[in-house]
């Protein structure tokens, strides 16, 4: 009723009570989430827990400031305790499906270096479809795609173009989720809800297992994996909501880098 109501409503009054409702609730929330347990790294701000996220919900995953979920928060970490990112040396950068809890920040760091891409986004820089990259030859210092694979029939192909505009001396972060021993896929399963029922969701097109490291190996790529408990304590991973949501991270650089 209360929605019917604003729509019927001119824009003189119905912008205002919208702000007026937003405000409200961000500091309802901000009240009820106030406290010191969770740090988030990406923005830097503290909270009482975090917020319950996810198609199968997930409590204490989602950042109430920036939106960062674990893998998020373990990713950016990452960045910085393990890459050369932030080193101040210019850097071209390709974000696949650019996160927003990320995307102003690099965007700040790295000015018109810094490319968006993705095939259905209209604010992504450019538009990509990543197993046709319109760019040439070791192009790319940096990428970075995450949870994106799994929505690509042919990933395969991703992966090769992942690797040729990678420059030699560069590094790609590919994540995916990780929800079986072995990578199950059908491309005979087409419709939503049988999708759903077979991949998890119905915009899925496989389900990775512990095998998807054979695949980037198989694209030219040498793989280091890493997990939370390699980089961070206990006390540390449970202040900053690194569970196991967060996964695991793949740095990728080219096998033709260290021949």
């Amino acid at each position: 009723m209360k929605n019917k109501l604003l729509q019927v409503m001119p824009d003189w009054i119905k912008n205002p009570l919208r702000q007026i409702r937003n405000r409200l609730h961000t500091f309802f929330i901000t009240i009820y989430f106030y406290g010191n347990k969770r740090f988030c790294p990406v923005c830097g701000k503290s909270s009482r827990i975090f917020k319950t996220a996810g198609t199968t919900p997930r409590q204490d995953a989602r950042c109430i400031h920036c939106g960062a979920l674990e893998r998020h928060r373990f990713v950016w970490l990452y960045f910085l305790k393990k890459t050369n990112l932030f080193d101040s040396i210019p850097k071209k950068i390709l974000h696949v499906a650019p996160e927003p809890c990320f995307e102003h920040k690099l965007k700040d760091s790295f000015g018109e270096n810094y490319i968006t891409a993705d095939l259905q986004n209209p604010h992504a820089m450019v538009r990509m479809d990543i197993t046709d990259i319109q760019y040439p030859d070791q192009y790319f210092d940096v990428i970075y795609c995450s949870h994106v694979l799994e929505h690509v029939q042919d990933d395969r192909k991703a992966m090769r173009e992942f690797h040729r505009v990678l420059k030699n001396d560069g590094w790609a972060i590919l994540l995916v989720p990780i929800t079986r021993d072995v990578t199950y896929e059908d491309p005979l399963i087409i419709e939503p809800e049988a999708r759903f029922k077979a991949f998890g969701q119905d915009d899925h097109v496989r389900r990775y297992g512990f095998d998807y490291v054979d695949r980037l190996k198989d694209a030219g790529f040498e793989v280091i994996i890493s997990k939370v408990n390699d980089l961070f304590n206990t006390k540390d991973a449970i202040r900053m909501g690194l569970t196991p949501a967060a996964g695991e991270i793949y740095y990728c650089t080219k096998q033709c880098a260290s021949s």
